[in-house]
């Protein structure tokens, strides 16, 4: 039902219903909240959505050559470039296309797949320790009930071609069998309208998506829409597509976000009306939710507004960022042009071959030549009514050979692309200037990813800011547990239970006779990449073995191989640098161990006679730690542990 999914027939399901809508008991049990209902005036009328519509169409006035851009970016993606090329789209020639431009694109849309983003919530208080923890746990579990990797893959490739990327991070209460779920949504750019020359969305004072809707599902799910609804008003711009898509019996649905600002606080308002109808609006909600006794338990959405976070829910994934708007352009806007005089030269070279490959004659009106005969190749005699054939009779007309300096410039448009787009060869596995080894393939193509590494990272800001949009929700709507399964260690399933009960706002409880207020649980969200591209599993394999043949992992040097892991910098430090330490510790409890085990050998050995503390300390030999004695001590002049052991055992062996 459009872009919010949780909002029916006008009615709030982002809360639970009121139990004294058709409960007489209870209307007559509270009768102030009766007569509140009763005379409830609306703040959202007609009057206020012609305004709103009015300041959409100035905001599509804004957006009209960002709309054209990315309807002709959808041409060149699709290579059917040459009708933006063509000046006259009735002059039809050989019209070749290549598909560098789209090769360009298409490497890096895999390295963005390559380094798909994972989230790790980090605690900024002890206290939440516990909570983040489970959050890492849950929210990729969140992401894939969404099919998050699809939207990403998406996304990613609607951000290439257009340079904008929009996220949509929505409640849906009809999720999870009434119970309700986040739901996270590839949103298009073209019916999205903001205020133009703000460069951060959340600056502008009004948002609006439009869809079109059939007027048929429309007038079942609203029934105050019957012979309400016509053609649409709004003519939205439309990608060029292969089937014919008849408008004519939709209607223009649109969601209204606005902010308003009071006592300090932003809060987010939303309303969704078709024509000049109200199908929804949070501030005509100015009713607290009830319980099932009757008693209001939560403030009204007039009041609290449509999420508690109060920003509107989208996020842009912007490729190169332009001042003055919040969208930009992508690779597909900078290469265009390298790639239209590829086909340009390409369609020359090819008119040349063959014109050259088709050769053409000159005939002499009273020239006594069979044209039929001599044009048809498989004719071996070509009949002649003059006495002489002279040369003057037909004359074969020459074409000239293009040079071989534009295809030399051909080449160089085309590395052009390659340069621009850092799309060469060895970040493909090609080989270039002779570079055969795979390990030099491969530190070429690591050195060459910096562009798509930098634009990976700017994808990782804004998927943070998404993961901070799905943990507001889930503090605001998870009042109810849910079960999640997580894969532990080893691959070891477990099953919890997760509501927001922990990262409310929490009382902090009375302090010298003063309110201490409410904290909120507050998180940083720190984001790595959870496939790792074949080159970084092949650097860390071989960090690994260097660490291996470095002797790292001995235990009897544990403590230098973390000094020297400390000074370093790589993925999973801690992990490795913990593993180190362990091993040490437990290597110097097991030497702890073995000195007992040969003290109590020597003390049997001088009760039997027998010889157990002697094979004890040579079958352990130099694995012994070594304390060192205090100076001037017994143990010092004695020797060690081991060497007392020793002659102990020769003192109760003498006879």
């Amino acid at each position: 039902m459009g872009i919010f999914d949780f909002i029916k027939r006008g009615q709030s399901e982002s809360q639970p219903s009121s139990p004294l809508t058709g409960n007489p008991e209870l209307m007559e049990k509270f009768p102030e909240q009766k007569r509140d209902r009763e005379t409830k005036e609306e703040k959202i009328g007609k009057e206020q959505i012609r305004k709103a519509y009015q300041t959409l169409l100035d905001y599509k006035k804004g957006k009209t050559n960002l709309e054209e851009r990315i309807v002709a970016n959808e041409e060149w993606w699709k290579l059917r470039h040459w009708g933006q090329i063509r000046s006259n789209k009735e002059d039809r020639d050989i019209e070749p296309t290549s598909a560098w431009l789209h090769n360009c694109l298409n490497n890096k849309h895999a390295d963005a797949m390559d380094n798909f983003p994972r989230p790790n919530v980090l605690p900024r208080e002890e206290g939440d320790k516990q909570e983040a923890e489970i959050l890492s746990d849950i929210l990729p579990v969140i992401l894939d009930q969404n099919d998050f990797e699809k939207t990403y893959s998406d996304l990613w490739t609607y951000k290439l071609k257009t340079g904008t990327g929009v996220y949509g991070v929505f409640w849906n209460k009809d999720k999870m069998n009434g119970l309700g779920d986040i739901d996270i949504r590839k949103i298009d750019i073209l019916n999205l309208f903001w205020e133009p020359g703000v460069t951060d969305i959340q600056d502008s004072p009004h948002l609006f998506h439009v869809q079109l809707q059939d007027n048929e599902l429309l007038e079942r799910a609203y029934p105050q829409l019957q012979k309400n609804l016509s053609s649409p008003l709004l003519n939205l711009s439309q990608y060029i597509y292969d089937d014919t898509i008849d408008t004519s019996k939709k209607s223009a649905v649109i969601d209204w976000y606005y902010k308003v600002r009071e006592n300090g606080k932003t809060i987010l308002h939303f309303c969704k009306f078709v024509n000049e109808t109200v199908l929804y609006a949070t501030e005509n909600e100015s009713e607290p939710v009830y319980d099932e006794s009757g008693r209001p338990v939560s403030r009204p959405l007039a009041e609290t507004g449509l999420y508690d976070h109060g920003r509107y829910p989208f996020e842009f994934d912007v490729q190169f960022p332009e001042e003055g708007t919040p969208a930009g352009f992508g690779y597909l806007d900078i290469c265009k042009s390298p790639q239209e005089y590829i086909d340009r030269l390409n369609q020359c070279i090819l008119k040349s071959a063959l014109m050259s490959t088709n050769p053409r004659f000159f005939i002499r009106n009273d020239g006594s030549v069979n044209e039929e005969e001599f044009s048809d190749w498989s004719k071996p005699f070509i009949h002649t009514n003059g006495a002489n054939l002279g040369e003057d009779s037909i004359r074969q007309l020459k074409v000239d050979t293009l040079s071989g300096i534009y295809v030399d410039i051909l080449n160089s448009k085309i590395n052009e692309l390659k340069e621009t787009s850092g799309n060469r060869d060895f970040a493909q596995g090609g080989t270039t200037a002779g570079v055969t080894a795979a390990s030099a393939i491969a530190a070429l193509q690591e050195a060459g990813n910096k562009l798509s590494r930098d634009a990976i990272k700017q994808s990782y800001r804004t998927y943070r800011r998404i993961i901070t949009l799905v943990i507001e929700l889930i503090r605001q709507f998870y009042t109810q547990p849910r079960t999640f399964r997580i894969l532990g260690e080893g691959g070891v399933q477990k099953f919890i239970q997760y509501s927001n009960a922990g990262i409310r706002p929490q009382a902090q409880g009375m302090e010298f006779g003063v309110d201490g207020g409410y904290r909120i649980p507050e998180f940083d969200i720190e984001i790595s990449a959870e496939k790792a591209t074949p080159y970084t599993r092949m650097s860390n394999n071989e960090l690994a073995l260097q660490f291996y043949q470095a002797g790292f992992f001995n235990p009897q040097i544990a403590d230098q191989a973390a000094a020297c892991l400390e000074m370093m910098d790589f993925d999973r430090k801690d992990e490795v640098l913990h593993k180190v330490t362990q091993n040490g510790m437990m290597f110097q409890q097991i030497q702890i161990l073995q000195q007992q085990m040969i003290q109590m050998a020597a003390i049997i050995d001088k009760q039997n006679g027998s010889n157990m503390s002697a094979q004890l300390a040579a079958g352990f030999g130099s694995q012994i730690m070594q304390p060192e004695p205090e100076k001037g001590s017994a143990e010092m002049k004695k020797g060690s542990l081991a060497d007392q052991a020793r002659e102990n055992t020769r003192e109760g062996t003498s006879p």
